[in-house]
């Protein structure tokens, strides 16, 4: 493989969109099951304690399938990866933190790792391919 800038930059714009692809997968997935079942997600919401379920289930639903969807396809993406890094680290601290439970501590685990991954993807930008890339706030250094 070639080091060319040139090559070097189409490699890293694919892995950017591959990683978006992969990053965003999970939340597109969890938010869409949210939004097709409102009842029971207010339900399980009001189980764990949750002030508000309905409310609770309607941000969830913006965060998770919006973001989701916003992070894929490259709109607002350091915004949208900051959001996410802040819900990851919040849903683990509420919903994973009964360290009692080894389950729980894996899913605590993965939400802090997909934090790093949005802070990444934050301080990086989307890359070439995606919505940021046509309106020039995809480069390190370019607020979006």
């Amino acid at each position: 493989m070639s080091t060319r800038p040139e090559t070097l930059g189409v490699t890293q714009d694919l892995g950017a969109l591959l990683g978006r692809v992969l990053m965003s997968a999970i939340f597109i997935w969890s938010g869409y099951g949210k939004l097709i079942a409102p009842g029971g997600t207010q339900a399980y919401f009001a189980q764990m304690g949750l002030p508000l379920p309905a409310i609770a289930w309607a941000v969830t639903v913006v965060v998770e399938f919006i973001g989701g969807l916003a992070l894929l396809v490259g709109i607002q993406t350091r915004l949208v990866a900051l959001v996410l890094a802040v819900w990851c680290i919040a849903t683990a601290i509420v919903a994973h933190s009964n360290f009692a439970d080894p389950n729980m501590q894996i899913h605590f685990m993965k939400n802090v790792a997909m934090a790093g991954g949005f802070i990444f993807i934050a301080l990086f930008g989307a890359g070439s391919y995606a919505v940021d890339a046509t309106l020039g706030r995809s480069r390190p250094g370019v607020p979006s």
